[in-house]
């Protein structure tokens, strides 16, 4: 296993606690171990990207100017990260960013500078995965309340926590299978 470029996160309920349809930047609190990920990958020199849909817009009950605020507030507590993507459109609209399509995983990629297949996608629902898988990145589920059993269940991988999801990348990256760390 070689070490992601960069590694992209879901924002709600993966970096962030998930207030659903959040437009208030004074309600962003990060999640435990969220900032001590981000500073390990940083440490490694491993890009960060946020990519999340925030289907409030277009559904009307957010506007573009307090997402971005909720973003910037985000990215203040967790020490700044290399890029945000977010896909404004509602379920069914059709559009290619939305996940659990490729579009925000390779638009942040783009950004990046790196390949798809080089990033790692850690969300806490299966359209973060499935997002991964579409885009050619690799996929890591940590679940929550809001993941459903079957998602747990088709998951390439999972892990209990933001911060041993990121361990265990850079662990598995030091060491390799082949120098006796265990496969992914």
């Amino acid at each position: 296993m070689t070490r992601p470029a960069a590694v992209l996160f879901d924002r709600d309920g993966t970096l962030v606690e998930d207030v659903p349809y959040n437009g208030d930047p004074d309600r962003v609190r990060p999640l435990p171990g969220a900032r001590r990920a981000l500073d390990l990958l940083r440490a490694a020199g491993v890009a960060t990207g946020v990519v999340s849909n925030q289907s409030g817009i277009g559904r009307g009950l957010l506007t573009d100017a307090q997402v971005r605020r909720v973003n910037e507030r985000a990215d203040a507590l967790l020490g700044g990260l290399g890029t945000w993507v977010y896909c404004p459109h509602p379920p069914g609209a059709g559009c290619a960013c939305r996940k659990p399509r490729p579009g925000l995983v390779t638009e942040a990629a783009r950004r990046l500078g790196v390949a798809p297949a080089d990033c790692v996608v850690i969300g806490d629902i299966g359209a973060d995965v499935l997002a991964a898988r579409a885009a050619g990145a690799r996929g890591v589920l940590v679940p929550t309340a809001a993941t459903l059993p079957e998602e747990i269940e088709a998951a390439p991988r999972t892990a209990p926590d933001l911060l041993t999801a990121v361990r265990l990348l850079l662990a598995e990256s030091a060491t390799g299978p082949e120098s006796g760390g265990e496969p992914g």
